[in-house]
């Protein structure tokens, strides 16, 4: 039921998702020149902190006096079973196989690297990391998740003069000192939960060529243009295809990342503030209208919100057996997919008799879809031996009239 749950949430999510991966891509593509990949790079907070606000919960408030349902249950009433494919049954597998096929990956590569420690290296790395070469690695990169290390090709000494050989450790070093192989491993993990958005996928490569391209501009603050002409050539020769899927680990990217990295280079410091505001503007305006949109829908009296599919909740046997009667009021939000969600208890006579049961089949009920769904809508369910017995209402209701 928690993997149900949270697949449910997880679909509902996927249009506010969607909609700000691809505000987020086409920046990338299309608006560095102006904002800056640093600024853009920040931008990408904005994901979860829009995300959050769109989900955070009401207030508390009174339960209003709106029409509660009752349905009645009797030991002999014919019950609907449900059978089909459980799609967030095959949701949580093929996840768990991506999350071990990442796993696999990482483990792969790092041992297919066969790396050999260098005792003795001239350069100047951050402290307590170790460095390696490979001869199955054409570029500089650094590996490990918590543990860094900075593996180099094994002919980096013919392939890198030393000033060249300085720049490109010094790009290293910032991503040792911000930790990027973690940053990474925390953006693919939400990646691979999202694995059925291919928008999710374009996001996260974006955010890797951000990354890179962030590097570029700390390593180059305040260089010369020589060392600006070192620089770019060896971004040139250190190009080469990469592996990026399910990759966590810094590297310098494919053709066309470096293309995009030389271009960045060639237009750095050239950034419009006011094009910085606007989107800044732009941004809270954003957050304000998920926080407002985040009032529930009020139902009015010609909404009418029965279920698509009623599954009936079983008669608990120890029950039936003495005899005993009595009613459970549930309290519940209806998703705009129609989905069932946060169902809870209000009141229940006697208690702790039927509740199991009435939460258990309630979470199965379908709705007919609606543009925001419901919320507080509340529902009496009755079980009772006979169908004679009167049903009892658990909650007091009001009618004002003038």
């Amino acid at each position: 039921m928690v993997i149900q749950t949270g697949f449910n949430w997880l679909i509902e999510q996927q249009l506010l998702l969607s909609i700000l991966f691809c505000g987020f891509i086409l920046l990338e593509r299309f608006a560095l020149k102006a904002l800056g990949s640093r600024f853009v790079y920040k931008l990408a907070w904005l994901l979860p902190a829009a995300l959050v606000i769109a989900n955070l919960p009401n207030a508390i408030k009174p339960l209003q006096n709106s029409n509660i349902s009752h349905y009645l249950i009797t030991p002999n009433q014919p019950f609907t079973n449900e059978v089909g494919i459980s799609w967030a049954l095959m949701y949580a597998l093929i996840t768990a196989g991506l999350l071990i096929a990442s796993f696999i990956t990482h483990t792969r590569f790092v041992k297919s690297l066969q790396l050999t420690e260098l005792t003795q290296f001239e350069g100047t790395l951050t402290a307590d990391v170790k460095t390696y070469t490979s001869q199955h690695v054409a570029t500089p990169m650094v590996i490990g998740i918590l543990n860094s290390k900075l593996v180099l090709p094994s002919n980096y000494n013919a392939q890198f003069d030393k000033a060249t050989l300085a720049l490109i450790l010094e790009h290293e070093n910032v991503h040792i000192k911000r930790k990027d192989n973690l940053t990474n491993a925390l953006i693919l993990l939400p990646t691979i939960l999202l694995w059925f958005n291919p928008l999710a996928w374009a996001c996260y490569a974006s955010m890797r060529r951000l990354q890179e391209l962030t590097c570029d501009e700390r390593v180059l603050a305040n260089k010369t243009t020589q060392q600006h002409i070192l620089y770019s050539k060896a971004l040139i020769s250190c190009a080469a295809n990469a592996p990026t899927g399910l990759m966590a680990y810094s590297h310098y990217g494919d053709k066309k990342t470096m293309l995009q990295r030389l271009t960045n280079i060639k237009h750095s410091g050239k950034h419009s503030k006011f094009a910085k505001g606007g989107l800044l503007l732009v941004a809270a305006s954003m957050l304000s209208g998920l926080a407002i949109a985040k009032q529930p829908e009020a139902m009015t009296k010609e909404d009418h919100i029965s279920p698509t599919m009623r599954i009936e909740p079983l008669y608990p046997k120890q029950a039936a057996q003495q005899g005993i009667s009595g009613s459970v009021v549930l309290k519940y939000d209806i998703t705009p997919n129609g989905e069932t969600a946060n169902v809870s208890v209000v009141s229940a006579k006697p208690e702790a008799i039927f509740d199991r049961e009435a939460k258990k089949a309630l979470r199965q009920w379908q709705y007919k879809p609606s543009s925001m769904g419901y919320q507080n809508v509340l529902v009496q369910l009755d079980f009772a031996i006979n169908n004679e017995v009167a049903n009892t209402d658990l909650i007091e209701r009001i009618k004002v009239s003038h």
